[in-house]
């Protein structure tokens, strides 16, 4: 058996891979705008220098350092709360990109084009992966102090090793492979535990949650992934709502439109009084372009087609002996058991049992009158399970996909009508003898579903 190796589980070929891959970003689009602050709303040349540049696509970063050198104001502009995203031709390395986003995907209500609503795709399965954060406090050189959990599920605190220098050689020690990352320990945070109550840096708002959506926007070019930061718990917890509830309906992230807005919604902050206040707020909010109903559609059925696919697919008499629930499927009970991974049969129990006896006392039913009464619809059920079983599509993984195979095909609420029972046992049976035809058909309604194709 030859064994299969990921590059997860490889050792490192090189010093690249020593280190954690971060994926790379081709650009930025930032939540909202930042205007000039009250006083520097006072200073003309402030003002002209910010106009201009804004006019022009500069960045906000560009903005500030200009202002704050030219007019001697320090931190002059502050954020502003706007119903849309700030694409910029100065945040992607391309600035074209900036311009073929708001060309596909922007809005003109009556203030220019803006970017009001897009479309995005994960590039991750790991929700985390997607929407990396943690707690930051940034200082002029970059991250000061930064939160990372432990193994053990505690958030601890952690800052950069202060440089050594090198006594022979009357400089710094040089680091291979990166700044070193110790544990903050100091006065305020003595046993390197993130405690926002205690911490000097958080309540002085110097430190702050520090997030960003990383994601591919669909029909732009690039070798990167795009990056949009937020530092608002709420937008953090409403779309790990929305990747959860992706992953229950799908089992994965990756391949599913999802759709960056904003929104106004009610929120509650502490002033600075203490007292709990409410205030208006636009929050970005990630939803999925997806059909949840058409996907969980039979999730809540009785149906044992797929609640009770495990469960023996016979009748279990007092002796032991199973009995096939129709005709057609009793030699076909003998020829797949071993294949599809089930238990031999029990010592005593001889292929005449479920074989060509079963038949003969079928046939002996019919005969008698008897075999002439329908099948009840549980037993048309229970005959389902067995296909299912036999073609593999109980096992956990595939479960989705037949539910939507079944959805698209015969609609909503389809095991409560036999006429479409008896066509999905019908299929089903085919499936026997083509099972690879059935998978591409599965597989191809599920695409349609999920990708709208």
């Amino acid at each position: 058996m030859t064994a299969v190796m990921t590059l997860s589980d490889a050792a490192p070929r090189s010093i690249v891979e020593e280190r954690a891959m971060r994926p790379p970003t081709i650009g930025r689009i930032r939540p909202g705008i930042k205007v000039l602050k009250s006083s520097a709303r006072e200073n003309a040349k402030a003002v002209n220098l910010y106009e201009t540049m804004v006019a022009a696509g500069s960045s906000f970063d560009d903005i500030a350092k200009v202002i704050e050198s030219q007019c001697r104001i320090r931190d002059p502009l502050v954020p502003k709360n706007v119903p849309y995203f700030t694409c910029r031709r100065s945040d992607f390395t391309n600035p074209e990109v900036a311009d073929e986003i708001l060309r596909l995907y922007g809005e003109d209500r009556g203030d220019g084009l803006k970017l009001y609503r897009f479309p995005v795709l994960f590039a991750f399965n790991d929700w985390m992966s997607n929407l990396p954060n943690q707690m930051a406090a940034w200082g002029a050189t970059g991250r000061k102090y930064f939160s990372e959990y432990g193994p053990d599920g505690t958030r601890y605190c952690k800052t950069y090793a202060k440089v050594e220098r090198d006594p022979r050689a009357q400089r710094a020690t040089r680091n291979f492979g990166g700044r070193t990352v110790i544990f903050r320990q100091d006065d305020s945070i003595p046993d390197g535990v993130c405690d926002p109550e205690q911490c000097p840096q958080y309540q002085s708002r110097q430190c702050n949650l520090s997030a960003s959506f990383i994601f591919a926007v669909p029909d732009i070019k690039g070798l990167g992934l795009i990056e949009l930061p937020t530092n608002s718990i709420y937008v953090l917890q409403k779309a790990y709502a929305a990747m959860q509830t992706v992953v229950l309906a799908r089992g994965k992230l990756t391949g599913t439109r999802f759709m960056l807005s904003k929104r106004e919604f009610d929120i509650t902050r502490i002033n600075e009084g203490g007292e709990a206040v409410r205030q208006k707020q636009m929050l970005t909010v990630l939803d999925a372009e997806i059909d949840i109903g058409a996907l969980l559609d039979g999730a809540e059925d009785p149906a044992p087609a797929l609640e009770s696919a495990n469960a023996a697919v016979a009748l279990i008499e007092a002796g032991g002996n199973v009995h096939a629930l129709h005709p057609d499927d009793a030699q076909a009970d003998v020829d797949t058991h071993d294949s599809t991974g089930g238990s031999p049969e029990p010592a005593g129990q001889s292929q005449a049992t479920s074989g060509p006896l079963m038949q003969k006392v079928m046939a002996d039913l019919v005969d008698s009158g008897t075999g002439t009464q329908p099948e009840s619809h549980d037993a048309k059920l229970h005959r389902m399970s067995d296909l299912l079983q036999r073609l593999g599509l109980n096992a956990e993984d595939r479960q989705q996909g037949f539910r939507v195979f079944a959805h698209t095909t015969y609609g909503r609420g389809w095991t409560d009508r036999a006429r479409d029972v008896d066509g999905m046992n019908e299929r089903l049976t085919q499936g026997l003898s083509d099972p690879a035809k059935l998978n591409d058909e599965i597989n191809a309604a599920t695409q349609a579903v999920l990708f709208g194709d």
